[in-house]
């Protein structure tokens, strides 16, 4: 592993259970294997970095999530194509899953950028983007 490189990110969130449903399948679609797994939490893995899911504690839970607060905005992970983008919209749209920016989809990050952008069950921003070409 680099040095500077992602080691693991790790979200407190607010259903283990509706997170573990929703983060499984894009995950692993992206080539994560399931990790570690215990009472409040799991985790995926994709070569040295992993991506960890933690139950928020019951005294943090009114509070909620807002990626307009200070803190995390949104995770954005690379597409191997734009082909990529395009298959995982179409689950996304068949899970039931909302599309952000559906009027500028694709290029809602500008002309350059063909990405998909989207929220999990506590509202963190998701977006895969396809490389530059």
């Amino acid at each position: 592993m680099g040095m500077g490189t992602i080691h693991h990110i790790e979200l407190n969130v607010s259903n283990l259970k509706k997170s573990v449903a929703f983060w499984g399948w894009f995950l692993e679609d992206l080539g994560y294997q399931a990790f570690q797994t215990w009472d409040e939490g799991r985790s995926w893995k994709r070569d040295e970095t992993y991506i960890v899911f933690v139950q928020t504690k019951e005294k943090f839970l009114s509070e909620g999530y807002h990626r307009g607060h200070t803190g995390l905005n949104h995770l954005a992970f690379q597409a191997s194509s734009k082909e990529q983008v395009d298959s995982l919209t179409k689950k996304l749209q068949e899970k039931g899953i909302e599309i952000l920016y559906k009027k500028r989809h694709p290029f809602a990050g500008g002309e350059q950028h063909y990405a998909v952008f989207f929220e999990d069950s506590d509202r963190i921003k998701v977006e895969l983007v396809a490389p530059f070409t």
